[in-house]
């Protein structure tokens, strides 16, 4: 039997991708130390993923929010930003959960973040951004929408 997931109750804030890019480019905060990218696709994750990411697709997420708290809160991460195609339905949603998760605990540093526009957000914007990307195939990404 599974259990039922439910709605998050938390709205997590919104981290742009010009950020972002300033972290991965600056070499001050590094991904996988100090923030930790989670795209949350699955069928869809085609096409590349912005370096130093982790896959963990949403339909599984929910349920195993205490290991990934356990496995962040034991490491340096300061910041853990979610994102799914355009960042309006899964990325969002596990962003929630994940900060429902953190505000019942105490004594962490960690910020969750959703980031803005997405993967399709940060290809659109162009090369310099593609080019922070592992498997990127500019193929995948033809006629995109960001909605």
């Amino acid at each position: 039997m599974t259990a039922e997931i439910p709605e998050p109750k938390t709205v997590a804030p919104t981290l742009s991708r010009e950020e972002v890019l300033d972290w991965l480019r600056s070499g001050k905060r590094v991904a996988g130390r100090n923030f930790v990218l989670v795209d949350v696709r699955r069928n869809d994750f085609e096409g590349g993923t912005i370096r130093g990411s982790l896959n963990l697709p949403a339909q599984s997420l929910f349920l195993t929010l205490p290991t990934i708290y356990n496995v962040l809160a034991a490491t340096q991460v300061q910041d853990v930003v979610f994102y799914c195609g355009s960042s309006r339905g899964r990325g969002p949603r596990t962003a929630g959960w994940f900060a429902d998760y953190l505000a019942d605990k105490q004594g962490h540093s960690l910020k969750c973040w959703v980031l803005e526009g997405g993967i399709k957000g940060w290809v659109k914007a162009g090369p310099e951004y593609t080019e922070w990307m592992d498997g990127y195939e500019p193929t995948a990404w033809e006629n995109i929408e960001e909605h």
